[in-house]
This record gives structure tokens, C-alpha cells and sequence, in this order.
């Protein structure tokens, strides 16, 4: 297990974001352990997206604090972005390039070597699409190029939002597969879903979001015990019956 994984844990303590006199998350806190994973789960605009971007350090929280094996994103963000890997749920990449040639300055940029790119290409399995341009890709395949690239540090803390977006049947059940042995490598991971039987497979722990609150933070275990799946546990916490 690598150092930078072995140490510390993900911590989110009362975070809150307002913009434009809007509050978007209310005093959102949990925690990940080394090997263990949350998902924040809840419908559009529940505010899931909003954390994760506080949490890899795009938007800056109104208030609380996030850190993450003892650092924290504006005070170290140099050595706070080494720890991070991110997939976002979209983002437009350059149709000239290859997915190789994408990998490729990204790992620049991450100063990572050029065998990552062999590797993260190999995991999501576009080894033999590296030369293809983008602009050729499906949907599943850019989420998948976009997998990749969160890889390519072997980040302590892998963050995901909507990360099942696009994929097929196939490349769903691998994707839960690489997050169970992930975690079974000792990484933190915090993933945003709607697809609560992703949820119930993959995290040890759930917050359920609704417009910007922690309506219900529970371990799925205990939740699947009470209410017999996530989806019952979800819509009790809503008081919907």
C-alpha cells in the first residue's frame, strides 16, 4: 500500500457554500477512512456536486473545513492536489487530441511518468482506442478517459461525481469492481450518485442529500437493516412513504 494512502483520512467538518445570497450546502460533514468509501447521494441540485468541487478545492467553502491527511486545500494546495485525484461529470476535452495524447498532459501536468498512461489506459480498458481522437468517443468512453485520468497520481483520495454517467452495463460492473479493489488497496473514495444500488454496493457510508442538507448520514449496513435497501432509507429520510 502506497505511503500517501496509508496515512491520515478525508475530513469534512460543517461545510457550507452560499453564492449570490443562495445558501447551495448547509453544514455537510462526514469523514473517509483509509480504504473506505462515502457516497453523497440525492436528486439534481441536491447540492452533491457543490461538495465535491469544495472538497478537490475549486470553490472555496463560505464556512467549515476540509482536510485531508492533514492538509487542507488553500493553505497547501500545492501538496493538497498531489493527494486528489478528480473526475468530474463532464468536462470538454481538446477533439484534436488522442486519449493518449490527453493522458499524456495530464500526467505532464501531474508529473507523473508516461508508463501511468499505459497503465490508467490498460484499467479502463482504451488501450487499444490511445490513438483514437476524442472527438470519435461515445459518452461511456470519454467518462472512462475521464476515470483514467483521476488515476494517474494513485491518489489518496479519490473524488467522483456521477461517475456510473454514460456507462453501459458492462463497464458499470467493472467500475464497481475497481472501486471495491481500490479500497482494498487502502484509498479514500467519495462518490456522487443517483443510482442508489451503486451506493448500496460500493460505500460503507451514505449521505443523503436534499436541496443543499444532510437529510439522513448513516453506514449502509445499518441503513440496509432498518429499511431494507437505500432507496426505502432515502425516501424515509424526505418523509416520503
Amino acid at each position: 500500500m502506497d505511503e500517501k494512502r496509508r496515512e491520515g483520512l478525508a475530513q469534512v467538518t460543517d461545510v457550507s457554500k452560499t453564492m449570490k445570497g443562495k445558501q447551495l450546502v448547509q453544514n455537510i460533514s462526514f469523514q473517509i477512512r483509509p480504504g473506505q468509501s462515502v457516497a453523497l447521494c440525492g436528486g439534481n441540485g441536491a447540492g452533491k456536486s457543490t461538495v465535491l468541487r469544495m472538497i478537490v478545492g475549486i470553490m472555496r467553502p463560505t464556512s467549515g473545513d476540509i482536510v485531508v491527511n492533514s492538509l487542507r486545500p488553500w493553505a497547501e494546495r500545492k501538496r493538497y492536489a498531489e493527494l486528489v485525484g478528480y473526475m468530474p461529470d463532464d468536462y470538454q476535452f481538446n477533439q484534436g487530441l488522442s486519449a493518449e495524447e490527453t493522458l499524456q498532459f495530464w500526467a505532464d501536468l501531474k508529473r507523473v511518468s508516461s508508463s501511468r498512461v499505459d497503465d490508467v489506459l490498460a484499467t479502463v480498458g482504451l488501450d487499444t482506442k490511445r490513438k483514437q481522437r476524442v472527438t470519435t468517443f461515445s459518452k461511456g468512453m470519454r467518462q472512462r478517459l475521464l476515470f483514467a485520468q483521476s488515476l494517474l497520481s494513485k491518489p489518496a483520495l479519490l473524488v467522483m461525481d456521477e461517475p456510473t454517467n454514460g456507462l453501459d452495463p458492462f463497464w458499470m460492473r467493472e467500475l464497481v469492481q475497481l472501486l471495491k479493489e481500490f479500497k482494498r488497496e487502502g484509498q479514500m473514495v467519495i462518490f456522487s450518485t443517483h443510482q442508489l444500488e451503486i451506493a448500496e454496493e460500493v460505500a460503507d457510508e451514505v449521505v443523503f442529500m436534499n436541496e443543499g442538507q444532510n437529510v439522513g448520514t448513516g453506514p449502509t449496513a445499518t441503513f440496509r437493516e432498518q429499511f431494507g435497501s437505500l432507496y426505502h432509507a432515502f425516501h424515509h429520510s424526505l418523509g416520503i412513504k
